[in-house]
């Protein structure tokens, strides 16, 4: 089974967040379990990057903690503890997301796993930092890998990265993890969207455990288009959970995961 909200039985729900289209925007979802008050986190993701002044100029005026990490970066922390840097500097006109890292135990061994094996090119490598740049393009958002020397953690909130792809090169992607026998977590499958478009996707993980989905692209743009109402919709969904009020009435406490 291909579940988006981690090895959690209850009811829950997702939302994608990113500054334009997922043709050519990262997006980030968001999984909501509404019986888990917290996630233990662990060691495995390191951070998202984007480059927004505007950002800066929100977080300063909220109030938000930042942290100046170096000239025009800075650090700050969403609400669930993950970290987020943010380079002050004027929103390009493309996807302002510049890298999302993710921590590694053996740097060699995972620049194959994602070079030789996926596709993807090294952009860039820091011997003394111990870290890889990577993408499968120069205008799309990369991914960065960081050697942390030791045992990746990943607490017990999970994650996936995902990306499209043709959808003829699925089962290709799938033969070759085979043959080199690498982790599939999910075989091609198909998945039933009731009312939208119908995906295949096949889900790998890493030689750290970090999941991977590829998605044929064909049916993934007819099922992530933009939803003109969805701030709307996400507005009406936080105003529709009950859940808090629910556990507090009925004297209990939301679980830790």
């Amino acid at each position: 089974m291909s579940t988006c909200n981690g090895p959690y039985d209850g009811k829950w729900s997702k939302t994608m967040v990113g500054f334009g289209p997922e043709d050519d925007h990262f997006v980030a979802e968001l999984t909501y379990n509404y019986g888990v008050g917290e996630y233990r986190i662990g060691n495995d993701f390191l951070g998202l990057t984007l480059q927004s002044s505007q950002a800066v100029s929100n977080a300063k005026r909220l109030n938000w903690p930042l942290t100046q990490v170096e000239d025009s970066l800075y650090l700050t922390e969403a609400p669930g503890g993950y970290c987020f840097y943010l380079i002050d500097k004027e929103q390009p006109d493309c996807d302002p997301v510049q890298k999302v890292s993710l921590a590694v135990s053996d740097l060699q061994c995972s620049i194959h796993y994602w070079s030789a094996l996926l596709g993807m090119k090294v952009i860039e490598k820091n011997e003394d930092k111990k870290i890889a740049l990577m993408g499968f393009s120069d205008n799309q958002c990369k991914l960065e890998l960081q050697d942390i020397g030791g045992a990746v953690d990943h607490g017990t909130a999970f994650g996936r990265i995902a990306f499209a792809c043709p959808r003829d090169q699925l089962p290709d992607i799938e033969a070759l993890m085979k043959k080199e026998k690498q982790k599939i977590l999910t075989p091609l499958v198909s998945l039933d969207t009731p009312g939208k478009a119908t995906v295949e996707v096949v889900i790998l993980a890493d030689p750290d455990g970090h999941e991977i989905c590829f998605v044929g692209d064909e049916a993934f743009r007819q099922l992530s288009a933009m939803d003109p109402k969805g701030n709307e919709l996400l507005d009406e969904a936080m105003a529709a959970d009950k859940s808090d009020e629910w556990f507090a009435k009925h004297n209990k406490q939301k679980a830790s995961a």
